[in-house]
């Protein structure tokens, strides 16, 4: 192994970041860039390829300056990403045919409608242990193929390569010379056999994609290609996981029953359910947590689809604070609101409900309410929903007694006090809080020979502050009542 750092690259949804580690897993340096959400129309969220590729870019070259680091300095390279995403781009240009149709995007629902009345849920479910619902990547895909002028033309003939973000990224990074994903982002597009760990072929059929498309499918923890970019050429890529498993793995989550969550732009609930395929009675999501050496490790998981993009609404659409970090300083003088409640459902309401018609509301406004009750009920709302997760986590049979939180939100203390309050368990935070970026490099680590074994990285967990449940249970009740009315109002059966 040569070099000294592991760099890894974090495209988010709606920024991207590269960090650089040392050896012993300490950030040496990082560097972030914001990029543009497009909404073409209501329901609809795109990003710039090129936007994407360009941020990726500018931030290693920022954190690479930073680190005094040149490309023969690296070991190896993590990448981790926002799931389900969909990209097509031309195999001789790599340009791709279309923006990005990001994993928010509502606009395949009434094609899920036609599927489910036909009969098809329970194949894809069976399948891929996922809903059939746009969230995912096939009927994104299949959106592109039938309205790109000629895309589906030149899909049959081999000339289009689909993925999802890692897959782009890593084609970029390599000069269009490797075509592969992980298998937790597989297990994300609605297309891929979880059981058998294969594309399945009546999947592509019922969704009419062209198994050319489709990316090699790889473990998560071995080189993929070797970069031939101008930043990093000559490093080799060790480690790709989707980002909700790359913060389980960042939380040292490999052991069954050990349950994290991340608060990024959404919310998302994973649970470690080791080599069963747990089947969920209450609509939540079987996927695959980690594969290593062939070996599979699967995963329930809840999403939320608007956490931390709520708390952007409050500062960019409403001007309500001049800060995300503002929030804390607001609820803390406010205090916990009754009456008030947020829903914000503006990409539909994810898991227990699956509603992808819903859209949000802002319920039991009177006179007196103001800037404070609204931003207090917004932060209280995505507990809310974490609750709904895991209250749904537990009767499938995970029932942990704490649980482990991540991303930029939970620098938050009052709002992870409040969450400890409704889900009515402890809530840790660990002291690297950027779980998603550890994962990713984590798995680089194990790649480069830098940990024998996933034990070793578990060794390596911190926390940093313990939240514990101070809520007398009939308040609890009663707030979450509140809760579950308000949703009921915002529902497309309401």
């Amino acid at each position: 192994m040569t070099g000294k750092f592991l760099l890894t690259i974090d495209e988010g949804t709606s920024s991207t970041r590269t960090i650089i580690y040392d050896h012993e897993i300490r950030v040496v340096a990082s560097a972030q860039r914001e990029f543009k959400q497009h909404y073409p129309v209501p329901g609809w969220v795109e990003h710039d390829p090129e936007e994407i590729w360009a941020a990726i870019q500018v931030v290693t070259s920022e954190a690479m300056q930073s680190a005094g680091a040149a490309a023969a300095d690296i070991s190896g390279i993590g990448i981790t990403n926002q799931r389900e995403t969909t990209l097509v781009w031309d195999r001789r240009s790599g340009e791709c045919i279309y923006n990005a149709i990001v994993w928010q995007d509502r606009r395949t629902a009434a094609a899920c409608d036609t599927f489910r009345a036909d009969g098809k849920e329970a194949l894809v479910e069976g399948r891929t242990g996922l809903r059939l619902d746009p969230y995912f990547s096939a009927t994104k895909l299949a959106w592109i193929l039938d309205n790109v002028a000629g895309a589906r033309e030149r899909a049959e003939r081999g000339e289009l390569a689909f993925g999802t973000v890692d897959s782009f990224v890593l084609w970029r990074l390599t000069g269009g010379k490797v075509h592969a994903t992980d298998a937790t982002n597989a297990s994300r597009t609605m297309l891929f056999n979880i059981h058998t760990q294969q594309w399945d072929e009546e999947l592509l059929e019922l969704f009419a994609i062209p198994a050319s498309l489709l990316p090699a499918v790889h473990d998560c923890a071995e080189q993929y290609g070797v970069g031939d970019c101008a930043v990093l050429r000559g490093v080799p890529v060790l480690g790709i996981a989707g980002d909700q498993q790359a913060a389980l793995i960042g939380q040292a989550g490999f052991d069954r029953g050990t349950v994290k969550s991340t608060y990024g732009t959404g919310c998302f609930v994973l649970a470690n359910t080791s080599d069963e395929a747990l089947q969920s009675a209450n609509k939540l999501l079987t996927t695959v947590a980690l594969r290593l050496d062939g070996k599979v490790s699967y995963g329930l998981e809840g999403s939320v689809f608007v956490a931390g993009s709520a708390i952007q609404w409050l500062r960019d659409e409403l001007g309500l604070v001049a800060s995300s970090e503002a929030t804390e300083a607001v609820a803390m003088e406010t205090g916990v609101v009754d009456d008030v409640h947020v829903v914000p459902a503006f990409a539909g309401l994810g898991a227990p409900y699956w509603d992808p018609y819903a859209r949000g509301a802002v319920l039991g406004l009177t006179r007196g309410s103001g800037r404070e009750q609204i931003v207090t009920a917004t932060l209280q709302a995505i507990a809310y929903q974490t609750c709904d997760l895991l209250d749904a986590m537990v009767d499938d049979g995970i029932a942990p007694s704490i649980i482990r939180v991540d991303g930029g939100m939970v620098a938050n203390n009052w709002f992870l006090q409040f969450l400890a309050d409704v889900l009515g368990i402890a809530v840790e935070r660990p002291t690297d809080v950027e779980s998603t970026a550890l994962g990713a490099t984590y798995l680089a680590g194990l790649s480069a020979g830098l940990f024998d074994s996933t034990d070793a990285i578990a060794a390596r967990w911190q926390s940093d502050r313990l939240f514990e449940p101070e809520m007398s249970n009939d308040r609890r009740q009663a707030l979450l009542q509140g809760w579950r009315t308000a949703v009921g109002r915002v529902g497309s059966h309401a």
